[in-house]
Formats: structure tokens, C-alpha cells, sequence
């Protein structure tokens, strides 16, 4: 992702590993190449700070903008970043410490997802958790995508209740 720093600002970039044999090769959709932007936009916002409208416009450079679905990029991102503070309290509860000690990459992951989860009821929540535990075993470390998938399927069964009773 190419990012303009300010002096004060020194974000790392969020690379995609190249030996991963966990992350899966293929044609990827509009929705996950959104996905994909959204995390690095956020990722940039934990770790670098910054407003809404500077990190759209930086993502908007980017070779990989034009390729995803706009609308859904922009309510991703825009939607975590406006409730991200209502995200994390639905969060805390299944995690094993405190929300600020995660990796930013697993922060990210977790807002986004939630956002999911709480915004998008026509997406089915194993699409969700799925499209997270692929983010996590593309962007994140060795094992984060399993902590990911264990917090996810809790929160999941609290947000998606009806969802989850009406499949069993």
C-alpha cells in the first residue's frame, strides 16, 4: 500500500506475506479486495492516527481501489472508525486480556469484523468469520488467525442468536 507520511507520522507498511501456505491463492471478490483495503486503512488509523478522509483519499491511490466495491469499502471503513469505541465493548468480553494488548493487525481484524456482524445482518456470520480468518492468516502472525476465529464464533452466537438457532 503506498502511504504519504507526515514527518511525525511513520506508519509500517501492512505487507502480505510471501510464503503463507495458510493464505489461500485465487481470483479474489470485490467485496474481499474491500476488505483488504478497510484493514489497511484501519490499520494505518491504530497505528498512525489520522481522519477519515485522509486515509480514504490515500486508499484511493492505491492499484488496488479500483477493484474493490467503493461503496462497501467507504461504509467499512467509515462505520468502524464512527463506532469503534460501541465495537471494542461488544469485543472485550471474549477476549483472554485487555483489548490494547492484541496486535493492531488482530485489533483491526476484530473491528471490522464486529462491524460485520452488528451492520451487515444479510451477511451470514460464517461468511464473516471466514472472510476474518482469512484476513488474519494473509496479515497477521502465525497463529492469530485461530485466536481470531475463537473470539469471532463467541461474539457471533451473541449477535446472530436468531441466525445461529434458526441453522441447528
Amino acid at each position: 500500500m503506498t502511504q504519504t507520511k507526515s514527518a511525525n507520522q511513520s506508519t509500517p507498511p501492512l505487507k502480505r506475506p510471501i510464503n503463507n501456505p495458510a493464505a489461500k491463492p485465487g481470483r479474489k471478490t470485490r467485496r474481499r479486495r474491500s476488505r483488504e483495503l478497510a484493514l489497511q486503512g484501519l490499520y494505518q488509523w491504530r497505528v498512525a492516527g489520522g481522519t477519515v478522509e485522509s486515509i480514504e483519499a490515500q486508499l484511493r491511490e492505491t492499484k488496488e481501489f479500483s477493484k474493490t466495491d467503493e461503496e462497501y469499502l467507504s461504509g467499512l471503513l467509515r462505520g468502524v472508525l464512527a463506532n469503534f469505541r460501541e465495537l471494542e465493548k461488544h469485543i472485550q468480553p471474549y477476549l483472554d486480556r485487555p483489548f490494547k494488548e492484541l496486535s493492531p493487525v488482530e485489533i483491526v481484524i476484530l473491528l471490522l469484523s464486529t462491524h460485520e456482524l452488528v451492520s451487515h445482518p444479510e451477511m451470514p456470520y460464517r461468511a464473516v468469520i471466514n472472510e476474518a480468518v482469512e484476513l488474519a492468516k494473509t496479515y497477521g502472525g502465525t497463529d492469530g488467525h485461530k485466536y481470531v476465529n475463537g473470539v469471532l464464533d463467541k461474539l457471533a452466537a451473541k449477535l446472530r442468536t436468531a441466525e445461529i438457532t434458526a441453522k441447528t
